[in-house]
């Protein structure tokens, strides 16, 4: 059977699932992981969101909850959160504009989203799949591919392409006693800007952040903290 982007091995534990407000595991819980992904990603108050639903999210999505679903995660709820039914209201009392539209995104899993968030500074593009059991996978980052999955809290830093700046940005992280559990640098070209992606095994302190932002060749920081509590 062929392999599809976004696709992980899935055990026999998985199928008991999380705890979470139904109806489905991989049309609500993973779709609100992939909503507060996103939200996290932006790393501020989202004022607008373009939620595009691929596949079986886009066919049976409504009636699976999952537009309901994103909604509630961009907006910083929890799986197992009561007012996830009532996102719709909540968006409006937090005067966020929001879209869904039926996107193709190619060879992926059918449980799959593209979600542009905006607030009033910054955008930012999420591509991800719901893989089943409130497991989720992040496989683009605005324009840069990733591997990401949410089980660890994780920098993401915009830098130039250039030697010597993951040496001091892991640096800075062994001198504050903090654990890699894996990173990846991407790059869109050779000198030019990249994407370091860093999964640690503990969370940094805001004055780690702002370290690390003066670092020379860094144009951004941005942290994701741990969304799937295991």
């Amino acid at each position: 059977m062929p392999s599809v982007k976004g696709a992980l091995p899935i055990g026999i534990f998985d199928i008991i699932g999380p705890v979470m407000v139904g109806p489905s595991s991989s049309h609500t819980a993973g779709a609100v992981l992939l909503g507060l992904f996103a939200r996290a990603a932006l790393n501020e108050l989202p004022i607008q969101a373009d939620i595009g639903l691929h596949g079986s999210f886009h066919y049976t999505g409504e009636g699976h909850g999952t537009h309901l679903a994103i909604l509630a995660g961009i907006l910083g709820l929890s799986p197992d959160d009561e007012r996830i039914p009532f996102a719709s209201q909540l968006a409006a009392d937090h005067h966020l504009v929001y879209q869904f539209n039926p996107i193709d995104l190619g060879e992926v899993h059918p449980n799959s989203a593209r979600i542009i968030l905006r607030s009033s500074t910054h955008t930012v593009s999420v591509d991800g799949s719901s893989l089943g059991g409130g497991k989720i996978s992040i496989w683009k980052l605005n324009h840069y591919p990733v591997e990401l999955n949410g089980f660890y809290p994780t920098l993401i830093l915009v830098h130039r392409d250039h030697p010597g700046v993951a040496a001091k940005v892991t640096g800075e992280l062994a001198k504050k006693g903090l654990n890699i559990a894996a990173m990846k640098v991407y790059r869109t070209q050779r000198k030019g800007d990249a994407l370091m992606c860093i999964e640690l095994d503990q969370t940094p302190n805001q004055k780690l952040l702002e370290t690390l932002k003066n670092l020379q060749n860094i144009s951004e920081v941005r942290f994701i903290p741990k969304i799937i509590k295991n």
